[in-house]
């Protein structure tokens, strides 16, 4: 067994998507837009601070977005865990597409809407990255996370952040990433057992 699997017995990670952000009914290519939670957002965390109050974190993790410091910053209320920003835990960079309706990317960009369908893995918007780009990314942050952690910590990704560690841990490609439904404040549990990560949980909603 190496140090790296000695240090992470015992690791358990409970992984959050961030609460509702959306500031209409479209659907849009969400991003780095850098909205704040809305009302039913901040009921989700508010119902996972409660959930959770019973399980003690040795730490706290989100990302440098707004929806998920806010997330953090709720669930960690009231306790005494420290709180640490990861810009590695950013959602994926979607370049020009951000924030844009989707009908409006078919439309504006017909030929490269098509071929993130065919690609989906490795097509890179203008100005943004690919989900492999973002997996190398958020892999290394999670990596450097958990290398010297025992017990029990949290972090609050994004839909796309939390897919392409969940493709890695289960063993899928990244093709097939949106397979994994990764709702508005939902947890997953990962559990390190017998040298291996376990994904006991997934997709749980916050119940609000």
């Amino acid at each position: 067994m190496t140090s790296s699997e000695q240090n992470n017995r015992g690791c358990t990670i409970y992984l959050l998507r961030h609460g509702d952000s959306r500031i209409d009914a479209v659907r849009r290519f969400i991003g780095r837009s850098d909205n704040p939670l809305n009302e039913t957002g901040k009921a989700q965390a508010e119902w996972w601070h409660q959930e959770l109050s019973g399980i003690s974190f040795s730490h706290i993790y989100c990302s440098d977005l707004k929806r998920s410091i806010e997330t953090a910053r709720i669930i960690g209320s009231q306790r005494h865990e420290p709180l640490t920003i990861l810009p590695g835990l950013s959602e994926i960079d979607l370049g020009r597409w951000d924030g844009m309706p989707i009908s409006e990317v078919r439309r504006q960009f017909p030929e490269d809407y098509d071929q993130r369908g065919i690609d989906l893995a490795g097509f890179r918007p203008a100005g943004g990255e690919s989900f492999t780009d973002l997996s190398a990314r958020v892999l290394s942050a999670f990596e450097g996370v958990v290398q010297y952690s025992k017990g029990n910590l949290l972090i609050v990704g994004h839909a796309g952040v939390n897919r392409v560690l969940l493709c890695h841990l289960l063993g899928m490609p990244l093709a097939n990433l949106f397979r994994l439904d990764q709702g508005y404040g939902c947890l997953n549990i990962l559990q390190y057992v017998a040298g291996s990560w376990v994904v006991s949980r997934m997709n749980a909603p916050a119940r609000v």
